[in-house]
């Protein structure tokens, strides 16, 4: 997003006045330059602390995949920690130790093989991990080609429609042709047979989404492998799947075990998830697994030697903070196995009885029902012509509710929905608030003679479902 100075989109500025309540120098404080001036640090933060009470309550945002809260002792470890870059693993040795211990954690949460083997690293988000995992396709592609004297000439990465927008810039800065599979009727996300059908020789790797930002649901990712698996058989054609599990790899583990969707599927070569999403880390971290070193080309690895060992590194960003990394580990250490079942199911529970209960209103029908990820997704009936799911959007904001509304993409533009993000924290207490106020606004809505609200009032407001770019050439 490009941002425009203020005095291009209002004509002018202003300095900051500062209320006399302050009782302190300066009086007048500009808006775009730095001050000439020191001031004492209590009217710093009082300035600051004022303009932010304008943002939003993060507890009501339900847009967001996003951890609000958190508990006492993780901030209080995360503040202790915050100095601590997470890049200089040789001078915080124990940092590099905690996020070591959190791989294996994840690497036997995903069942992996020899989890003492898996290959994997703490990363700023999911966003960077599934860009991680991206390069790894791309690259063990190119070096498979080259043994072969092929051209490396034309990459390609299949999968849905639906995958977040992190992927459309995975294929535009590293130069990769995205090939899309458009929704279509009541299929919302990747199926096995659409899949295959853009496969080809140029194919890096398939993208199966455990969880739909769009609607919460869960890919078939094992239907998905076992389509490949069918495809060698026929072709030779050996495509791996990389499982972007942003949110769901933290959630199937526990309430899903019977789900096949990881390691425990061959054809699975690496994936990554969110901590600070479903892992229930403060915003900063996410996580990428591979399941061996044949997955992870040597030649993308960075060794680093700390306590007279060998730590290997893959990222793309440098300096961060180790505070998100243990934080993580803190919560894995805190809840275990069992806490975070307990989590998750509350989120589940507390999804799937909104979503009843919103069902029950009447002018709305559901497109999923949080029974996978504690996420779902509802439209306005068809035959409501008075109000729109950007109407309702607008109406529950007049409570502080963040509710996106926003239409699905290429090929079910028709399909305009609202979504809510169950997460810790939204208890069964807050989601009957929430009802309370939708049955309040619901009168005044069917009141009005047409809607008021369109998409263009929600552009900035959907958390992972923009429009992806459909391009339909391939790159050098």
């Amino acid at each position: 997003m490009t941002v425009r100075h203020p005095r291009e989109r209002h004509g002018h500025s202003r300095d900051l006045q500062i209320n006399p309540i302050f009782s302190r120098e300066p009086l007048t404080v500009p808006r775009y330059a730095l001050p000439e001036r020191q001031m004492e640090p209590d009217t710093a933060y009082q300035i600051v602390h004022d303009e932010l009470m304008l943002d939003g309550n993060a507890r009501q945002n339900l847009a967001t995949f996003v951890s609000t809260w958190a508990e006492p002792q993780a901030r209080r470890l995360m503040d202790e920690c915050a100095e601590k870059n997470m890049i200089d693993k040789d001078e915080y040795p124990q940092t590099a130790e905690l996020e070591s211990r959190c791989v294996h954690m994840l690497a036997r949460l995903w069942h992996a093989e020899d989890p003492r083997h898996v290959i994997g690293c703490s990363t700023t988000g999911s966003s960077e991990a599934a860009m991680l995992g991206g390069l790894a396709l791309k690259r063990r592609w190119q070096h498979r080609r080259r043994a072969e004297g092929a051209s490396t000439a034309r990459p390609n990465l299949v999968m849905g429609v639906n995958v977040q927008i992190c992927w459309e810039k995975f294929a535009d800065y590293f130069e990769v042709e995205p090939r899309y599979v458009p929704m279509e009727g009541d299929r919302y996300h990747l199926t096995p047979d659409k899949a295959v059908e853009l496969c080809d020789e140029n194919t890096i790797g398939v993208v199966a989404v455990l969880g739909s930002t769009f609607d919460g649901s869960y890919e078939p990712v094992a239907g998905i492998a076992a389509a490949l698996d069918d495809l060698q058989a026929r072709t030779g054609l050996d495509i791996p799947v990389h499982v972007d599990a942003a949110s769901g790899g933290m959630i199937a583990p526990f309430l899903d075990p019977d789900l096949v969707w990881d390691f425990r599927l061959p054809r699975v070569a690496s994936i990554n998830t969110s901590g600070h999403k479903y892992g229930l880390v403060m915003p900063g971290v996410g996580w990428a697994l591979w399941r061996d070193q044949d997955a992870l080309p040597e030649d993308l690895v960075f060794h680093v030697n700390y306590l007279g060992g060998d730590m290997p590194t893959f990222a793309l960003n440098f300096s961060r903070p180790g505070a998100q990394v243990v934080a993580q580990y803190y919560t894995f250490l805190r809840l275990g196995f069992e806490g975070y079942r307990r989590v998750q199911q509350t989120c589940r529970d507390v999804a799937t009885r909104l979503a009843a209960k919103i069902a029950e209103l009447g002018p709305f029908e559901l497109i999923t029902d949080g029974s996978e990820l504690p996420v779902f997704a509802f439209r306005v009936r068809q035959d409501i012509d008075r109000f729109s799911v950007f109407d309702v959007s607008a109406a529950l904001r007049e409570r502080g509710w963040l509710v996106p509304a926003y239409t699905f993409p290429e090929n079910r533009t028709d399909l305009a929905v609202l979504r809510i993000v169950v997460r810790n924290g939204f208890s069964h207490d807050l989601a009957d608030l929430l009802l309370d106020d939708l049955r309040r606004v619901l009168p005044r809505l069917e009141d009005q003679r047409a809607p008021r609200h369109s998409a263009a009032d929600c552009a900035g407001f959907s958390h992972g479902t923009e429009p992806k770019k459909v391009r339909r050439g391939v790159h050098a």
